[in-house]
């Protein structure tokens, strides 16, 4: 089993900066739509790529992914943000499927396996992807989640919990979150994972 810390250290025990070759825009097919992205590319080889996505609002320009995505390529990582608007969390999942298969597939970006990632809204699509990736699909392309104020809860409602696909995942997640969140507090991770 891998964790991205696993992967970290297979980079190199010393964690020294890459500096980054280049960076790419795309528009990934979404049925007939296009989604914006932008890829991060290190000058090393590729090993591990990180997909992130953004919230309910904002897009892929929010600064602390535009932060995570350029640290995390600093060190050797492939990054893919990508933008999908709208509230209607299927169709975000179906956005995060599409663009996960573009990746999986993709002839230019050869890499070993991927971190599903997102900030709010988006590390719930994130979340989703992973517990209903089809047996067929199970061959460890994915492997794990990386989630940045994960939704556990709307504000004030800390009794509707929002854990369902959490306990489906068998591979490593992180959970990033402020104490100050209002849709995922402290003790309810606690709680959660005991």
């Amino acid at each position: 089993m891998y964790s991205l810390f696993t992967c970290l250290s297979s980079q190199g025990s010393n964690l020294i900066p890459y500096s980054l070759e280049f960076q790419v825009k795309l528009k990934i097919p979404f049925g007939n739509k296009l989604l914006d992205a932008v890829c991060l590319v290190p000058s090393k080889s590729l090993t591990y790529g990180i997909i992130l996505t953004h919230g309910a609002s904002g897009d892929m320009n929010l600064p602390h992914l535009m932060s995570l995505a350029s640290h995390l390529a600093s060190h050797g990582f492939f990054c893919l943000r990508f933008t999908c608007k709208g509230l209607n969390i299927v169709h975000r999942i179906k956005a995060y499927k599409a663009v996960l298969n573009y990746l999986k597939t993709s002839g230019e970006y050869k890499l070993a396996g991927v971190f599903l990632g997102g900030r709010s809204m988006g590390s719930r699509a994130a979340a989703s992807v992973m517990c209903h990736i089809e047996p067929d699909d199970a061959d460890g392309f994915v492997r794990g989640l990386i989630c940045i104020s994960y939704p556990l809860h709307h504000p004030k409602q800390q009794h509707k919990l929002r854990d369902e696909d959490l306990f489906r995942i068998k591979d490593p997640v992180l959970f990033v979150s402020g104490s100050a969140d209002e849709m995922c507090e402290k003790v309810n991770y606690n709680l959660m994972f005991v």
